[in-house]
């Protein structure tokens, strides 16, 4: 998994590259209109029910825009909020504080959505061994605050790009020959490069578990589209040697069921590329 500092990184990035496409060459609208030294205050005034999630991120913008802003935070990420809740005031210049408006409101209303719909999928598994986690299905140029947004929910992340873990999938299998070959290149790669990652590989039927279990050399085995009756046996041949992961078509309504076929993880993509976000508004007053 990517280090914390490789995190930060990534949301300085975004911080950056968000504001440079908003402000461009000034916030006209505010310049024309409002002197340089005017200070106001404004809430954020939360207009849905959920998980909070983008406070700490949004704390970061406002520093990022004008140091000098000052941010009372009452409702914290992974606070349960409800329609009229303020979640924080911000006070300071007024042109600082509407210049970071608009950067503010979108990210909280995505990530605080993305939270809460994987609270309820943590909900759903706490009676169970299964962890929830996510997938590279995020929305390009943001993944690292939709995934900031999972952990924030209770989930966990599942590897952030194609360079922090190794997983072959059906098309890496096929185009390397097959499962035999995939993991022996795979495992030479790493030794000649000297890198250091955990290999996942996916398997689309019980014959496929058999092989890899065979060949072994992975740390993680994917369950792709099982169902239930052959994802219990998938798990009793792995039989704890090996994590495992199911995949492929779960949702809110079947997590369960396949939570109890006994996996160590299941996978949704739907966490990040299937939410309705959350209504905010921020308020001077």
């Amino acid at each position: 998994m990517i280090s914390p500092q490789q995190f930060q990184q990534e949301i300085d990035i975004i911080i950056k590259n968000a504001l440079r496409e908003d402000i461009g060459d000034g916030d006209h609208s505010s310049l024309a209109c409002i002197p340089e030294n005017t200070k106001g205050k404004a809430k954020l005034l939360v207009k849905d029910d959920g998980i909070i999630a983008g406070v700490d991120f949004a704390k970061q913008v406002f520093k990022f825009i004008d140091p000098d802003l000052k941010i009372k935070v009452d409702l914290p990420d992974g606070s349960f909020v409800r329609y009229g809740d303020i979640a924080f005031v911000v006070e300071g210049k007024s042109r600082s504080i509407l210049m970071a408006e608009r950067l503010v409101l979108n990210a909280i209303q995505r990530m605080s959505a993305i939270a809460t719909k994987t609270r309820r999928y943590v909900e759903i598994l706490q009676d169970t061994q299964t962890k929830i986690l996510d997938t590279r299905k995020t929305t390009p140029g943001i993944r690292a605050l939709e995934k900031w947004a999972v952990k924030i929910g209770g989930g966990t992340n599942h590897r952030f790009g194609l360079y922090d873990m190794i997983m072959l999938k059906d098309n890496h299998i096929d185009f390397a020959g097959g499962i035999e070959k995939a993991i022996q290149k795979t495992n030479q790669y790493l030794k000649e490069k000297n890198l250091d990652l955990k290999i996942e590989i996916e398997t689309r039927n019980l014959d496929e578990v058999k092989e890899v279990l065979r060949i072994g050399n992975i740390h993680r085995i994917m369950l792709d589209n099982f169902n239930y009756d052959d994802l219990k046996t998938a798990v009793k041949l792995i039989n704890g040697k090996y994590e495992t992961e199911a995949s492929g078509g779960i949702t809110e309504e079947t997590l369960l069921k396949y939570a109890q076929c006994g996996v160590d993880f299941i996978s949704s993509g739907a966490l990040t590329h299937s939410v309705k976000n959350m209504d905010f508004s921020l308020k001077a007053f």
